[in-house]
């Protein structure tokens, strides 16, 4: 069965779409830890962040590095933050986060945020990305 990930590159459930090459696509991650948290995926479903082949680890790496710049040019940090967990979504993803505190990169606190505050800060990272 398809990853919630695949389904979304697929176009089966819809996202706020910040950046997408041919390989790669980062979207918000609907249950933030903070205002701007990011995730960056491979459009190929592998589960394990280790066991893509060398192209696409890189690839993956060197999009989360753009996507992070433009993400910091519209959310006030002091740095971005980069996680990867990997257990609740079988499938590759690079968390990037905004972080102004240490226990800003805390994965049991959350923050809710209304849909149309949502897409018009995925419009607003996109613009910066481009």
């Amino acid at each position: 069965m398809a990853s919630i990930f695949s389904r979304i590159v697929a176009g089966e459930i819809p996202c706020y779409k910040v950046a997408e090459t041919d390989h790669c696509l980062a979207f918000l991650d609907v249950n933030p830890v903070v205002r701007g948290h990011v995730l960056c995926i491979p459009k190929k479903e592998v589960d394990y962040i280790f066991d893509l082949d060398d192209d696409l680890f890189v690839e993956l790496h060197r999009f989360s590095r753009t996507v992070a710049r433009g993400l910091k040019k519209v959310c006030p940090c002091i740095k971005v933050g980069v996680a990867v967990v990997g257990i609740d979504v079988p499938h590759t993803h690079i968390h990037l986060m905004p972080l102004n505190n240490p226990g800003d990169l805390n994965f049991s606190h959350h923050i809710k945020m209304e849909p149309a505050e949502m897409q018009a800060l995925a419009d607003q990272i996109a613009a910066a990305i481009e």
